[in-house]
């Protein structure tokens, strides 16, 4: 139980927020070193220049990493730099949203007993189902503001709960938009501090950081939250 509870408490800090932290400051080291700023201009100017056809290129990318299960955030991050905020949070928003929605329906019927055995064996994506059989969309919404559960692997358990499909999509929604918001949000710092222009100016570097301050509060609180509801549910399975 103590080792158990040890390895708990290390986990408490969002690795993906850290891994968020340190791509960024590899972005900035590496532009020290690389003439990465000319390399990002390049690829920048070459999907805004295809306009429409180059949102729409990324968000089926977007979409297909998220069926695969790939690290989609750091599609995220990538809209950032290329986008900046205004842009690339509406962006990865829909895209993410339409992502979780595609593999929900997967899961809920061609994938069902792939994920359904690959639940059983998780204890917790087990208590997950049990959560959201009590709570319905809270848990879901909860578990989005939250990096407790892995994205793109919960996408697919929700597919075997009892949650329906337009709750699920409405939750997730509005869940994954302060993390989304906070990703794009250090592509777009690293935008700026690579010299790709905007963000720019002393006030624009203290929103992005206060806004990444409060999100990372509100995530962390919110991690709690749901660790503590799937651990009332792993309870009431035993």
């Amino acid at each position: 139980m103590n080792n158990a509870g040890h390895v708990s408490r290390k986990k408490k800090f969002p690795t993906k927020l850290l891994m968020a932290g340190l791509v960024l400051l590899a972005l900035v080291v590496a532009g020290r070193v690389l003439p990465l700023a000319d390399w990002l201009r390049a690829s920048q100017t070459w999907i805004k220049d295809h306009g429409a056809a180059g949102m729409t290129l990324f968000f089926l990318a977007y979409v297909v990493v998220t069926l695969l299960m790939g690290p989609a955030w750091l599609l995220t991050i990538a809209a950032g730099l290329t986008w900046g905020l205004a842009i690339g949070v509406p962006l990865v928003w829909v895209s993410a949203t339409a992502g979780a929605a595609a593999a929900f329906l997967l899961g809920r019927t061609l994938a069902r007993h792939r994920v359904e055995a690959f639940a059983k064996s998780n204890a917790t994506l087990a208590a997950l189902d049990r959560a959201v059989a009590k709570k319905g969309w809270k848990i879901v919404f909860l578990l989005r503001l939250s990096p407790v559960v892995p994205f793109v692997f919960s996408n697919y358990v929700y597919g075997l709960t009892a949650i329906r499909f337009w709750p699920y999509v409405a939750a997730s929604a509005f869940g994954m938009l302060p993390l989304t918001a906070l990703y794009v949000g250090a592509g777009a710092a690293g935008q700026a501090a690579l010299g790709g222009g905007p963000p720019s100016g002393p006030w624009t570097t203290v929103a992005l950081a206060v806004g990444a301050l409060l999100t990372i509060g509100v995530t962390i609180y919110v991690t709690r939250i749901a660790k503590k509801e799937l651990k009332e549910s792993q309870r009431d399975r035993a």
